[in-house]
């Protein structure tokens, strides 16, 4: 690997390591490091040890599953193949099924007006509103219809859909949310009509001058007309500035890779999601 890809990827590890640390105390187990969250969100994953100089065995990924059981937490693992190539058979030997899912990094010369994407405004989550709980109960409603049903294919499911998943944040998670979007942590941004309501959403995550954007869902109703690339596009451009330099997502599939193509984005490697294998009733 070359000295600019060692730099990429090394600056991508210590993001990976760093962005659960406000919300998440760790654990050690052998050559990986589990997120616990502290408090209600989204659970966290295990990932390989920034300081491990080993592999993680198979015996450390069966120590993680079997903390993660006892904690009520979903057995999930991350990692970039790259940095981590010999994990990919370990987890694959647990059993588990890998996603591999296109590792990509922005071209700031790339980056398109989001205007050019979609004639659907995009605008960014402002923490002092006082309609922020509400959006952000949007954005989480847009992203529960849109990962319902993954990939890029229109479908029947749309605003009732959205407002049937709306649910009320507790204060907690609302403070946290607010917290994070008011010191550039968390970027959020919705894709709304007036007649429509919020049709796509998508959310960056931010550690000094590295981000990820992730998140991104658009209603099956709404799918084809350009929602997502605008969403990733105003994201990406709220983030360079903020002086942010390595902007970076996973794509879920090909499919949505050449999404991304769009707005800038080239493969760089492959990140890897481990879960268990689904049970066939």
């Amino acid at each position: 690997m070359d000295l600019l890809r060692t730099d990429l990827f090394g600056r991508l590890e210590r993001f990976y390591d760093a962005v659960p640390r406000d919300a998440a105390r760790t654990e050690q187990h052998g050559a990986l490091v589990l997120f616990v969250r502290e408090g209600a969100g989204w659970p966290f994953y295990a990932r390989p040890r920034l300081d491990a100089t080993e592999t993680p065995s198979l015996a450390d990924v069966a120590a993680v599953r079997q903390r993660q059981r006892e904690l009520g937490l979903p057995e999930a693992f991350e990692w970039v193949h790259e940095m981590s190539p010999d994990m990919l058979p370990v987890a694959r030997s647990a059993g588990l099924s890998v996603l591999e899912a296109p590792l990509m990094v922005l071209d700031p010369a790339a980056l398109p007006d989001p205007g050019t994407l979609t004639d659907v405004p995009v605008r960014m989550l402002d923490a002092t509103e006082p309609g922020f709980a509400a959006d952000v109960a949007a954005r989480r409603a847009v992203a529960a219809v849109g990962f319902a049903a993954a990939g890029t294919d229109r479908g029947e499911a749309g605003p009732a859909q959205r407002d049937a998943a709306m649910a009320e944040l507790d204060e907690a998670a609302l403070d946290e949310e607010r917290a994070c979007v008011a010191d550039g942590r968390r970027l959020s941004a919705l894709a709304e009509t007036p007649t429509e309501g919020a049709l796509a959403s998508g959310i960056a995550m931010r550690v000094r001058d590295v981000a990820e954007i992730a998140g991104v869902a658009t209603l099956p109703s709404a799918r084809r007309r350009g929602l997502g690339a605008a969403v990733t596009a105003t994201l990406a451009r709220e983030l360079l500035a903020a002086g942010t330099s390595l902007v970076f997502l996973s794509a879920g599939s090909e499919d949505i890779a050449r999404v991304y193509v769009r707005v800038g984005f080239r493969r760089v490697g492959t990140a890897c999601i481990a879960e268990p294998t689904p049970v066939t009733p």
